[in-house]
This record gives C-alpha cells, sequence and structure tokens, in this order.
C-alpha cells in the first residue's frame, strides 16, 4: 500500500523521534509560557513584593545549578528518553501542587519556594537529556533546518501559551494555570516515553560520574568558541532573567494595566522568535556564531524599553524585533553543537552549556529586588540592557567565534578520538 500523502510530504530529517520530540514540546510550551505568568502574580497576589517575585524565580534556577552536571552525565549513561519522562512527572507533580496551594489558600512563600525548587531540580535533569536527544535525532546538512523547525513550534507554543496564560491569570487567577500546566507536563511525558533509542550506540562501561564529568569538561573548555559564548550568556540570562522575572511584571502592574499587557509582551517575543525561526529555515550563515552572536545586540531592548517605560504596544514591537534576532543565534548554536560536538558527548556538553548560562540567574533574581530598592527600578533596566551590550561585544573579540564556519560533513558521529583534544592537535577552528 502506498504511504498516506501527508507522510509522504514529511521531508526524510522529520523522523518518528523528532516528531516526537516536537510534538511534546508544543504541549510544555503550552503550559510553561502561561505558568511563568502565574508564578509571578501568585507571589504577588499572595501579598508578595519584587523580592518576594525575585526568591521564588531564584528557588527554580538554583537545582539548575545544583544538578545540571549530573543531570548531563546520567543522560550520557542512561537512556535520555528515560530521564526526560522521569523529570516530567516530577514537573507535572510539583506544578500540580503548586496550583492546588494557590487555589485552596493563601500561599505561603517558602512553600512556592519549595515547589518551585522541585520543579527546578526537574529542568536539571530534563534539558541535557533533552538537548541531547534533540540533537542527535537529525543528520546531514538539513540539521540546522530542522532545529529551526523544532524551534519554531516551540516558540510557537509559547507565543499562544503566554497570551492564553496572561488572560487566564486575569480572568480566573494564576491557580488554574498552574494546574494546566501540570497536565501539559503529564501528556508531554506520555509521548516523550514513546521515544526510540534504538539508534545511539550503548555506551562503553566508565569510570563513573567523576570521570564522566572530566571527559565533559575537556569536552567543553577545549572549544574556546564554546566556553567564551557560554560565559557572555552566563551574564546576559541572569540580567535578562531578572528583568523578566521581576521587573517586568512590576512594570506591567503599575505602568501597563496587569498581567494582560505583560502576557501580550511575552507573547510578541514568542512570536518574533516563530519568524525568526522560519526565516533560519532558508538562511544558512556560512560563519555560524558570528551572526548569531550579532543578532543577540537586540537583547538589551526590552529592558531598556522597560526603563523608559516605553506604552504597551512599543513593548510589544521591541518583544517582537528581539525575538527574532535571538533566534537567529539560537538555531545557529544548535546547528554549531550537533556539527562539533560527538554524539555520545552531547548531553555532558549541554550540561556544562545550560550550568555556566544559568549559574548566575538565582544570584540576579534574589538581588533584583535589593537592586531596585538600592538604586531605583529604572536604573536597574538600564543596568541589564548594558550589561548585555558590553558581554556581546567582548565574546566578538574572540577569534573562533568569528570563523566557526558552517559544515557540509558530518561532524556529530565522528569517531570519539575526533574530541576537542583532536581539533586542538591540529590547530583549531580557525
Amino acid at each position: 500500500m502506498p504511504p498516506h500523502p501527508v507522510l509522504r510530504r514529511r521531508p526524510a530529517w522529520a523522523g518518528r523521534n523528532f516528531t516526537l520530540l516536537t510534538a511534546a514540546a508544543v504541549v510544555t510550551g503550552l503550559g510553561s509560557s502561561g505558568a511563568l505568568i502565574a508564578a509571578a502574580f501568585a507571589v504577588l497576589e499572595a501579598g508578595g513584593d519584587g523580592g518576594d517575585v525575585g526568591l521564588v524565580a531564584a528557588a527554580r534556577t538554583l537545582p539548575l545549578v545544583l544538578f545540571l552536571l549530573v543531570g548531563g552525565a546520567i543522560a550520557d549513561r542512561v537512556p535520555r528518553h528515560r530521564v526526560m519522562v522521569a523529570a516530567n512527572a516530577l514537573n507535572c507533580l510539583s506544578q500540580g501542587a503548586f496550583g492546588l496551594l494557590v487555589l485552596t489558600g493563601e500561599p505561603k512563600l517558602w512553600q512556592m519556594m519549595a515547589l518551585t525548587a522541585l520543579g527546578g531540580t526537574g529542568q536539571a535533569f530534563f534539558g541535557p537529556a533533552s538537548e541531547g536527544m534533540l540533537l542527535s535525532s537529525v543528520q546531514g546538512e538539513q540539521a540546522g533546518r530542522a532545529f529551526a523547525v523544532y524551534r519554531m513550534a516551540m516558540h510557537g507554543a509559547g507565543l499562544g501559551g503566554a497570551a492564553l496564560g496572561g488572560a487566564m491569570v486575569a480572568a480566573l487567577g494564576p491557580g488554574w494555570v498552574l494546574v494546566a500546566d501540570a497536565a501539559a507536563f503529564a501528556v508531554a511525558g506520555a509521548l516523550r516515553a514513546f521515544l526510540d533509542v534504538g539508534h545511539i550506540p550503548a555506551r562503553e562501561p566508565g569510570g563513573g560520574l567523576v570521570s564522566d564529568l572530566r571527559e565533559g569538561w575537556r569536552e567543553f573548555s577545549g572549544r574556546p568558541w564554546l566556553w567564551s559564548i557560554v560565559v557572555q550568556f552566563s551574564i546576559a540570562n541572569a540580567v535578562v532573567g531578572a528583568a523578566e522575572a521581576v521587573y517586568g511584571p512590576l512594570v506591567a502592574r503599575d505602568e501597563l494595566g496587569g498581567a494582560g499587557p505583560w502576557g501580550l509582551a511575552l507573547a510578541a517575543f514568542g512570536a518574533g522568535t516563530v519568524a525568526g525561526a522560519l526565516l533560519m529555515t532558508r538562511w544558512k550563515p556560512r560563519r555560524l556564531l558570528l551572526a548569531g552572536t550579532l543578532c543577540v545586540f537586540p537583547l538589551a531592548l526590552p529592558s531598556a524599553a522597560l526603563a523608559v517605560p516605553v506604552p504597551a504596544g512599543v513593548l510589544c514591537a521591541v518583544m517582537f524585533v528581539t525575538g527574532v534576532t535571538v533566534e537567529v543565534f539560537g538555531v545557529s548554536w544548535m546547528t554549531a553543537l550537533h556539527q562539533e560536538v560527538p554524539e555520545e558527548k552531547l548531553s555532558r556538553v549541554s550540561a556544562y552549556d545550560w550550568f555556566g548560562s544559568v549559574a548566575l540567574v538565582p544570584l540576579a533574581t534574589a538581588l533584583a529586588g535589593p537592586s531596585e530598592a538600592a538604586f531605583g527600578r529604572t536604573a536597574s533596566l538600564w543596568g541589564c540592557a548594558v550589561l548585555v551590550v558590553v558581554v556581546t561585544a567582548a565574546v566578538l573579540c574572540v577569534p573562533a567565534v568569528r570563523d566557526l564556519r558552517r559544515r557540509t560533513t558530518e561532524v556529530t558521529l565522528r569517531a570519539p578520538a575526533e574530541s576537542a583534544d583532536a581539533e586542538r592537535a591540529v590547530g583549531g577552528l580557525g
């Protein structure tokens, strides 16, 4: 029997794993984007202030710092889909309990922090496993297009989730949005349980967790383009995270009219990322990281717009443009990892990437409230914008970032010996 026309039209790179991963990402994107808004407003409705919002946000990111490296090492040993399903189950339980707590009473700050920390623990194990699974699900020269399609679907779901979440918070309160997020994690975990890891070679017995972490560190530290950009984003993500998690809801409450406009602004960012991903299905910049890093500069614009503050319509436009440009970096970054890092080390390298990228976020979000008290909200937001520009300009001074080029041959499936150590032996990326 000939294949169904819809199946015939599916690209060769969109295999079963890629399709399941994309569908699950859409489901969790719909729930989690609204839950981020709901968590902030749950704290505010319980009588908290900007400092309390920052503490709850920090409680989620602190377990990422503590457990990411362990999660990456485990994901390169245990079948990755099992790690993903277990993490989704933990997120489902923690978000469900958070939602019920909000719906049935007046949640205490420590309770919200504890439940949010459980969710962050799940994310610490999920992130490296998920990225390793996605990077290994596609091969060949169409990898960049595949990543763009995946991110377009994920961000499209985030767009709808942010708009719907903001509206639901305004109409029903944050508790129901958190319960809906728990249900989304349950559905996504069920989808990920069907992932096939048969194509991934079995890992040879190693020297244990510490040995695996050392090997991942050598792979990470041996690539100047990799560690320099991670350092850049350790600072950029921290200040942008503080602006989005703490100052954004406060500006929305005081200047824009509440949760609805802030949800629309986040949705505009999501729309921009969808547009950026669509662009990257067609555009293949030869100098991957040079093009991507230049597009990080606009990440300073939302903080500047909140500092003014601009009207809601202008903020939405700024968020849209930022989403487009940052997505160029996102697809370029995933393509660089896919072509340069051996498959058996993907989750560990991804863990070091995530670790560096979120290491300062708990500190930044926790200090957002005190910074506002000491310097004022406007000055704090301008400081966020300036730091993004400075660190992005600095990383362009690294030759490997400017010179890394897109390759047309498969690198991810090369022999394990051809790692960062071998790369140094033949003269590096330049």
